[in-house]
């Protein structure tokens, strides 16, 4: 075929596109827009626009697949609004009137009224069981991953909450009948009208509240023990601003102190009969501690007393001084060396300990086991145990009762004396006991006093009248002041300005229990005993103050560092009576077999040794009147940390209230230490 023949194609231009006519597109109207006209229509559409579209009418063949899916998914929806959202939302209601519910009854305890704080118990109580009724409703959570631990907490928290509560009705059952006694308002008018009346009627019954304090022992431990299934840790530090970890990790220690203090309380209830004299006369030796020359067991013995009591009523028998009592005495036991260095005197002549200073053991079992035996040796014989007592429990005493009248001597109370900046019988008592060496009595002529120091007389004489008048005006109260003097009586237990040493070995078992008998304790974790002892400073003690700061530091395998500053400070000026240089030695006790990295501040520095399962570290320096001095120790602690620090600080017997401040990295908390603390930080 000719080229010619041959037909000429001409390539398309992208110039020039085809062109394609399309019919026009059809207009729907709004009713047609539902899905049988959209699938009617489609076939027409597709080969008006010459493509092809999905197939539509395949996939809508399974709308009943849909359909089902959608409606297993409304049935999902509403199960979940059933298990979940209306019984969370009902928790949350409920959660908001137990809380409204804790507070009224908190408020109906500090209201100090037996019979509004039985109301909010009971209203407590049903909120409680809502609370927990609604809380088990998501017991499924319980099995799912991460979530079921944190339910589970919950559920060992409201277990202890039942027993918590079952506590509570105990106490509240048990004190009903000693509401009055107690500063809460209630039954008793019946009991007399003094506080003599409530205190025979305490005696009488006593024995009734044994059998309580078993149940609630019981219920206090029970509780504890489920507590004890809940790890702070797990916890975020904070939430939206708000602490967790920290104070569930608080409220938890603080349950463990209450469930200890239950338990602990229950020897010495066990006691009260024999230390009350409820069976049989009781005599004791009621030692007086100077705390404003402190020692290791609370106070220079500066007098002594026996007293007989009967029924839970003292009698003071007779009273005396303790340089009498050593004037009897023929010293056989040798002093210990810091004794003979600071105090000199007495001490130049012999090297052998007096009796007004054998309490340098920190332990006051241990102190009065040596001084016993040897003031025996002097008179002092027949009796059934030891009472110390300093010159806080009589401050404590006066405030509840006021001004006493002591015939010959005048009138005590607690107003402010600008003569020494403390309370007027604090002056007094001071002014009685400055009284410097014994009373020298002749040879060739019996009776007689050859050297005697000033105010002797009053010193040796003062402590009966003033006993016999604060014992009667206590007894002779109306019953409105009767709980002004349990608080008296409790604060001075508690903030140990009272020991207790006795014979019988089921006694001293309880005072031991209850932390009333002055023993150093075993512990664990860190440890912290800071023992002071005022060796010639006159009467400094009552205007020294003490602060002590724990710096702990603990790396990521566990190690702990601690740097521990004692800070003394005496910020009045010298009068050359009360206050003067200060010679003090201190001991400090910390867990055995802490390795002490460094020490400064002591002038005199003893030795590291090891005493009562503990290392201890010892040192003296001067403390001058408006003077500060500060004592640093550096050691590594003889354990590891794991998930938690502990901490157990023991407060010296007639001290004050020292403050102390803990911290641990970010972490820090200061408390003014009232009595023995044992501490948990989470880590």
């Amino acid at each position: 075929m000719p080229p010619e023949d041959i037909p000429q194609i001409k390539p398309p231009s992208v110039l020039d596109p085809p062109q394609i006519k399309l019919a026009p597109e059809p207009v729907l109207s709004s009713n047609e827009l539902h899905l049988g006209a959209v699938e009617a229509d489609l076939p027409v559409l597709a080969k008006k626009r010459r493509f092809k579209l999905p197939n539509f009418k395949i996939k809508l063949k399974n709308k009943k697949v849909l359909l089902r899916v959608g409606l297993v998914l409304g049935v999902l929806l509403v199960l979940v609004a059933i298990l979940v959202i209306v019984p969370v939302l009902s928790l949350v209601g409920s959660g908001r009137a137990l809380a409204t519910g804790a507070d009224k009854l908190k408020a109906s305890v500090d209201s100090k009224d037996i019979t509004v704080v039985k109301s909010s118990l009971q209203d407590f109580q049903a909120k409680f069981q809502d609370f927990d009724s609604k809380y088990k409703r998501l017991s499924w959570a319980g099995a799912l991953p991460f979530v079921g631990v944190y339910y589970k907490d919950g559920i060992a928290g409201l277990t202890a909450g039942k027993s918590a509560l079952e506590a509570g009705w105990i106490v509240t059952e048990t004190i009903e009948p000693y509401a009055d006694i107690i500063g809460f308002g209630g039954p008793g008018g019946e009991l007399g009208d003094s506080a003599n009346d409530r205190i025979d009627f305490l005696i009488q019954t006593i024995g009734s509240i044994l059998p309580r304090a078993d149940e609630l022992v019981v219920k206090a431990r029970a509780a504890n023990e489920e507590l004890a299934k809940i790890d702070p840790n797990r916890y975020p530090e904070e939430f939206r601003g708000i602490e967790v970890r920290a104070k569930l990790a608080k409220y938890l220690e603080l349950a463990q102190e209450a469930t200890n203090f239950i338990a602990n309380s229950k020897p010495l209830l066990e006691s009260a009969p024999y230390l009350l004299g409820t069976d049989a006369p009781r005599t004791y030796l009621l030692i007086f501690q100077n705390d404003k020359e402190l020692r290791p067991t609370g106070g220079f013995l500066t007098a002594y007393s026996i007293v007989q009591v009967s029924n839970g009523k003292i009698q003071p028998v007779s009273s005396n001084d303790i340089y009498n009592l050593d004037n009897k005495y023929t010293p056989t036991i040798e002093a210990p060396e810091v004794i003979r260095k600071y105090l000199e005197g007495p001490y130049l002549i012999s090297d052998n300990l007096r009796l007004r200073d054998m309490n340098w053991s920190p332990d006051f079992k241990e102190a009065m086991e040596m001084f016993l035996p040897e003031a025996e040796k002097a008179g002092i014989a027949d009796i059934d145990g030891v009472i110390a007592v300093d010159t806080q429990v009589v401050v404590n005493i006066l405030n509840a009762i006021g001004t006493v009248d002591v015939p010959g001597y005048g009138q005590y109370s607690t107003n402010h004396d600008e003569r020494c900046a403390c309370p007027q019988v604090i002056y007094e008592l001071e002014s009685f006991a400055d009284v410097e060496g014994p009373i020298v009595w002749s040879e060739n002529e019996p009776g007689k006093i050859v050297f005697a120091p000033p105010n002797y007389l009053n010193r040796k004489e003062i402590v009966g009248p003033l006993m016999n008048s604060i014992l009667s005006n206590a007894l002779g109260q109306p019953k409105e002041k009767l709980p002004l003097l349990f608080e008296a009586g409790w604060k001075s237990l508690i903030e140990k300005h009272v020991l207790l040493y006795m014979y019988d070995a089921k006694a001293q078992e309880g005072a031991e229990a209850f932390g009333v008998a002055g023993q150093l304790s075993e512990f664990d974790a860190d440890y912290v005993h800071i023992v002071d002892a005022n060796l010639g400073g006159r009467k400094s003690n009552l205007y020294v103050t003490q602060e002590v700061h724990h710096e702990i530091e603990i790396d990521g395998e566990g190690n702990i560092v601690k740097t521990l500053d004692v800070t003394y400070q005496n910020p009045e000026k010298y009068d050359g009576w009360l206050n003067s240089v200060l010679p003090n030695w201190t001991r400090i006790y910390l867990p055995k077999g802490s390795e002490i990295l460094d020490q400064v501040g002591f002038e005199d520095p003893g030795e590291v040794y090891e005493e009562f399962g503990k290392t201890v570290v010892s040192g003296g320096f001067e403390l001058r009147p408006e003077g500060v001095k500060k004592v640093t120790i550096k050691y590594k602690l003889p354990f590891k940390a794991k998930d938690k620090y502990e901490l157990m600080i023991q407060k010296q017997a007639g001290t004050d209230a020292p403050l102390h401040t803990i911290t641990v990295g970010k972490k820090s908390e200061e408390f003014y230490l009232r009595s023995d603390r044992t501490l948990r930080i989470a880590l």
